[in-house]
């Protein structure tokens, strides 16, 4: 069904999203430049050591993001999401910094541990801060446009191999730099971000305990089933994006550089184009059904699948990246309807905190897939097997969403209370 936005926000609803916009930016900048600097951290760092070493580093920043992602929800649902945001970006700046500067494996550990503490607590507040907002016909394709900063970040982390390549630049001065540009940006993005009322378009109640809000939560079965098809298809996900360069690297004998670039700027182009596509389809299509957000981003998970598949097989590299386009078309409309599809189903009052949920599944089992993924590669296990394995949860997750029911206001109006 189609929503009216309140035109008393319009404007500044926009800039909500352009003002975070460079904070998804920076917020995937870091984690993709140290997947596509992976050779030159490894070679710099010696106690590192092997694959599943690096495998657990990439692991240990997730799980520590998904299980503080609830709590940094919850924290945005009650008190401020404006705050959260400016204190997430200021703090995984500083460690951006950080993390620039560290001189063993042991150290990078605790850089990245404290890197997704403080990152945790970004997303479910901004996510939350823009669907509020944007309550009505424009909510899929803010959130796409918000999801394109991200694109971005990932597309630009992917030259990180060009940079520590450099021999006058290095991996260190590309973390340090980040680290400079986000602690500034925190300054004016506190002054001119606004917050908006979390409970404006379902009802003037507070937002529950955090024990209180689980049980709302939990016992949702749409909710159960949003979090599994936000899941399966991450587990792919995380592998293309932490993985990938050094899959393309290695298959083709290519030089860090060019695999951080293939590994990155098509698929994400791709997204970047289909996000805002996809969230405008699905806008246009709540106007005829209730579904229409669901059965959009349905569409996409049936081209992520094929996609996945087909970046297992040892053909060309023409082969590989014409999947990774497949899949970045698939993941945009995926991407850019998850939190609107959660409003449907959730309170206003139990956005963030539902969106951190998701994450603390969906990124801890990413993860799990990372260490997972660093231990088959050093027993060499069949990479076809291992994309096609993956690519049979994504099918899976597409059966689910499709069971999801959309509650009405006056249900959503109940839930809250």
């Amino acid at each position: 069904m189609s929503e009216i936005a309140p035109k008393g926000w319009v404007s500044t609803a926009w800039l909500t999203v352009l003002l975070l916009m460079p904070v998804a930016f920076l917020n995937y900048l870091d984690r993709q430049m140290l997947a596509s600097m992976k050779v030159s951290v490894m070679g710099d760092i010696s106690d590192i050591g092997s694959q599943a070493n690096w495998g657990l580093m990439l692991g240990q920043f997730k799980w520590v993001y998904a299980f503080a992602s609830p709590l940094g929800g919850y924290i945005a649902d009650r008190f401020s999401r404006r705050l959260t945001v400016c204190a997430s970006l200021f703090l995984w700046s500083l460690i951006t910094w950080w993390t620039g500067r560290v001189e063993s494996f042991q150290e990078l550990m605790h850089a990245r541990t404290l890197m997704g503490l403080s990152e945790a607590f970004y997303i479910p507040a901004a996510l939350a801060l823009i669907a509020a907002h944007h309550s009505g016909q424009t909510r899929s394709r803010a959130v796409g446009a918000h999801q394109i900063g991200i694109y971005l970040g990932v597309i630009a982390g992917g030259f990180g191999g060009v940079v520590a390549d450099h021999p006058d630049l290095g991996w260190r001065s590309a973390f340090i730099v980040c680290g400079v540009f986000g602690m500034a940006y925190a300054l004016p993005l506190v002054l001119l971000l606004r917050d908006k009322g979390a409970h404006s378009e379902t009802t003037n109640l507070k937002t529950p305990g955090l024990v209180d809000s689980l049980p709302k939560l939990l016992l949702n079965g749409s909710f159960v089933l949003l979090v599994l098809y936000f899941t399966l298809p991450a587990l792919a996900g995380w592998i293309v994006r932490d993985w990938m360069p050094a899959i393309l690297r290695d298959r083709y004998g290519i030089s860090q550089g060019s695999a951080g670039v293939l590994a990155s700027l098509p698929w994400q182009s791709a997204a970047i184009l289909f996000a805002f596509v996809g969230g405008i389809l699905a806008d246009r299509m709540m106007a005829r059904t209730e579904r229409g957000r669901i059965l959009v981003s349905a569409l996409g998970m049936a081209l992520i699948v094929p996609a996945i598949f087909g970046m297992g097989l040892h053909g060309t590299i023409v082969t590989a990246v014409s999947a990774l386009v497949l899949f970045g078309i698939g993941w945009g409309m995926f991407d850019s309807n998850n939190m609107p599809i959660l409003c449907q189903i959730v309170p206003a009052n139990l956005r963030a905190t539902g969106y951190g949920i998701m994450n603390l599944v969906s990124i801890s089992c990413g993860g799990f897939a990372d260490w997972g993924f660093g231990k088959l590669k050093d027993q060499g296990a069949s990479e076809p097997v291992v994309f096609g394995t993956f690519a049979a949860l994504a099918l899976v997750a597409g059966l689910l969403v499709l069971q999801i029911r959309p509650r009405s206001p006056d249900e959503l109006e109940k839930a809250a209370s």
